[in-house]
């Protein structure tokens, strides 16, 4: 028998919500099965009525910088990242990959071995890490430091791809890393995806050849699609394959050019991102990056030369962005907040979904779609 039926919502399954199923969870932290709401009480030793809300499956987020008050950048412990999941979960986010902006070697090694740590530890909702940068180009760094700036040899190469215990991502520039290099990381395990880059649509097509799989933070901190120069934006909306992550908040990207986005990629290719810092669940505005203090005024986020440096963006807001700004239905919007990332992450097997032999990683979102619980491993956390 199953320890739990969740009954009394709209559970978002494969072809859209239904409201006469419920969602049986098992001793280990998954989902057993999904049968008729009225056997719940027969096969299940508790009942939790979710009063009508929309279960949806948890959030995943690929590029968390910080959050709770804490930057990975300056805090790379498992205790960090834990403060980071902690301050996420409460918009739905239950799973992420701690992200670590352009630093030197040691600190990425410190964040790997950190990660592996919180993994092997149990904290709730990590999946991996994402290294962004340092390997970017220096006329698309953003708020990066390109002083921090260099192409990794063998060495370096092995240490940013040595996680064993996780996914690793990494950002970085098609023109700046030998195509060799990105092969090899492909070859260790790693997700390699273009972002900051100045490449070409050539340099782009030839990273995608070389084993890309995608790109980060889709039209921003990349070569633009022209007519005679489709950049790196054209690479992307012209490849089929590859994924990409964009940040809907109305400020990063025009709510137009992600309509367009969406027309031209494959369904399910296209996944939001936060691209988040420390001021998400933090009542700060402000943190310290590479020395200058960056400060969210009006929930946007730029350093001292006005260049965006990140977001105070959540995921719940950023589907709620997607069905208000862009008229996406609320299943297709939570699709891009759990599924597609999943699927990226090449974690659909057990994530991202709900269904029988996936992990209940799930949110419940009222009519206002606020997130009022969370479940990670079948454990379940309200918002209070």
């Amino acid at each position: 028998m199953a320890t739990r039926a969740l009954v009394n919502a709209r559970v978002l399954v494969e072809d859209g919500f239904r409201d006469d199923v419920a969602v049986l969870l098992d001793e280990a932290g998954d989902i057993a099965a999904l049968v008729p709401a009225g056997q719940a009480r027969v096969q299940a030793a508790e009942v939790h009525d979710l009063g009508g809300g929309w279960l949806v499956p948890g959030f995943i987020d690929a590029q968390v910088n910080g959050g709770g008050g804490v930057l990975f950048n300056n805090d790379t412990r498992a205790e960090a990242i834990a403060a980071i999941g902690r301050a996420h979960r409460r918009f739905g986010t239950t799973g992420f990959l701690p992200t670590l902006i352009s630093d030197d070697a040691e600190v990425m090694a410190r964040a790997v071995a950190a990660t592996r740590e919180a993994i092997a530890a149990g904290v709730p909702g990590v999946l991996g890490v994402h290294l962004e940068g340092p390997y970017i180009a220096p006329a698309r760094k953003g708020t990066h430091d390109a002083a921090k700036f260099r192409v990794p040899d063998a060495a370096e190469a092995a240490m940013a791809t040595s996680l064993d215990n996780g996914v690793t991502l990494i950002t970085l520039a098609p023109e700046q890393v030998p195509l060799g290099t990105v092969r090899d990381m492909v070859a260790r395990g790693a997700i390699v995806v273009a972002g900051h880059t100045a490449a070409s649509y050539e340099q782009a097509r030839a990273g995608l050849d070389a084993g890309l799989r995608g790109f980060t933070h889709l039209f921003n901190a990349m070569s633009p699609l022209q007519g005679r120069e489709p950049g790196a934006v054209g690479a992307a909306l012209e490849d089929r394959d590859s994924w990409c992550g964009v940040i809907v908040d109305g400020v990063h990207v025009h709510p137009a050019s992600l309509r367009v986005a969406l027309a031209a990629k494959p369904r399910g290719k296209l996944f939001l991102v936060t691209d988040a810092m420390p001021m998400v669940g933090s009542e700060d505005p402000a943190f310290a990056l590479y020395g200058e203090v960056i400060t969210a005024v009006d929930g946007v986020v730029r350093n001292a030369a006005g260049a965006l440096a990140g977001s105070a963006l959540d995921m719940a807001t950023a589907v709620r962005n997607c069905v208000r700004l862009l008229g996406l239905p609320l299943d297709e919007a939570a699709r891009m907040a759990s599924t597609y990332p999943a699927q990226f992450l090449g974690l659909s097997a057990r994530h991202g979904r709900i269904a029988p032999g996936c992990q209940a990683d799930l949110a419940l979102l009222d009519d206002d779609l606020q997130v009022r619980s969370t479940w990670i491993a079948g454990a379940r956390e309200d918002v209070v």
